[in-house]
C-alpha cells in the first residue's frame, strides 16, 4: 500500500485527484447516494456500480440516529455510537475521507458535516459524484465492498459550535442578527408542495436558496468566487457565523455549509433537526408563500 504526500482534501476532490489516491493506505471510500422516497435504492443501486473500494453507508441507519415523539427525520446519532461505527469502518486521525453520491453532494454533505462536527478535516466530497467519475472515463466495481479494518483508533473532538437546536431556532429566528436559510426547493418552501412532511410551509423569517444552487449545469460545485458572490448577496450584511441552514431533516443543509465553506463564508451552523423536527411541537409557528 502506497502513502500520498499531498496536502490533505477538505473540502472538495476532484474525480482526478481521486484517481492518483487510489491504493493509498490511508484512503477511505464512501458512497452516500439515497432516496428519501426509497430508502432501500440506494444500497441496491450501489451494488450495481460503485467506486473501486468504496463502501455504502444508509442515512436512515449510520448517519443518523432512533426517531423519537421529538426529534426530526433523521436525528443526529448517539456520539457513542457513531464512534464505534467510524471506527468499524476503519477510519482514524489519519484517513483521507472521500464521499460522494449520484446527487451533486446533496447526501454526501452530511457524511461531510458529520466527519466536521466530530473533529475530523481530512474529509471532502468528490466533485460531480459518480456520474462524473463514470464520465471522465474511470473504473466501477460491482458487488458489495466491506470497510478496511484500522488499528488506531478514531478520537473525536465535537465541535458543538457548528450545531443549533430548537430551542435556539425559537431565540433566534426573529433576531435581525441572525439569518436563517431554508435549503429545500421553492415550492417546499412556499408550502405549495410538500411530499415528505406531514406540514408544508417554512419556518417564519427564514429565506430560500435551493441546495441545487449550488451547482453547475454539469453537477459540479460552482466556483468559488461564483458561490462567495451569492453568498454574500444572501448574507447582506451579516456575517456567516450568524447563518444558520435548514432544510427538511439536517441533511441537503449540509450541501450548504461546504458551499461556504468554499467560498471562504466560514461559520454557518446546521439546525440538525430542521423542519420535520420544527413542525413536532404544534406551538410552533409555520409561513407559507402566496
Amino acid at each position: 500500500m502506497k502513502t500520498h504526500e499531498s496536502q490533505p482534501y477538505t473540502n472538495l476532490i476532484s474525480t482526478s485527484q481521486l484517481a492518483q489516491l487510489m491504493g493509498d493506505e490511508n484512503l477511505v471510500i464512501v458512497d452516500c447516494r439515497f432516496d428519501l422516497l426509497n430508502p432501500d435504492w440506494g444500497f441496491e443501486d450501489y451494488q450495481l456500480a460503485h467506486i473501486p473500494g468504496a463502501f455504502y453507508t444508509h442515512l436512515n441507519n449510520d448517519l443518523a440516529g432512533p426517531i423519537t415523539p421529538y426529534a426530526g427525520r433523521h436525528p443526529l446519532p448517539d456520539q457513542d455510537e457513531f464512534v464505534r461505527k467510524l471506527n468499524s469502518w476503519g477510519i482514524n486521525q489519519k484517513s483521507q475521507l472521500v464521499a460522494y453520491d449520484i446527487s451533486g453532494g446533496a447526501f454526501a454533505a452530511r457524511l461531510w458535516w458529520m466527519l466536521k462536527y466530530y473533529g475530523h478535516e481530512q474529509v471532502a466530497i468528490m466533485d460531480g459524484g459518480l456520474s462524473k467519475w463514470i464520465r471522465d472515463g474511470y473504473p466501477i466495481s460491482t458487488g458489495v465492498e466491506l470497510p478496511k479494518e484500522s488499528n488506531a483508533p478514531f478520537k473525536p473532538k465535537i465541535d458543538p459550535t457548528r450545531v443549533v437546536s430548537t430551542s435556539d431556532i425559537e431565540r433566534f429566528r426573529l433576531n435581525s442578527s441572525f439569518l436563517l436559510i431554508d435549503a429545500r426547493a421553492p415550492q417546499r418552501f412556499r408550502g405549495k408542495f410538500e411530499p415528505i412532511d406531514p406540514v408544508a410551509g417554512h419556518i417564519p423569517g427564514a429565506i430560500n436558496r435551493f441546495h441545487a444552487d449550488n451547482l453547475s449545469p454539469d453537477g459540479t460545485m460552482k466556483p468559488a468566487e461564483i458561490l462567495k458572490s451569492e453568498f454574500e448577496a444572501l448574507l447582506q450584511n451579516i456575517p456567516p457565523d450568524k447563518a444558520i441552514v435548514y432544510c427538511g431533516s439536517g441533511v441537503t443543509s449540509c450541501h450548504h455549509l461546504l458551499a461556504m465553506e468554499l467560498a471562504g463564508l466560514k461559520g454557518a451552523r446546521l439546525y440538525a433537526g430542521s423542519w420535520s423536527e420544527w413542525i413536532r411541537d404544534p406551538a410552533h409557528p409555520i409561513a407559507t408563500v402566496e
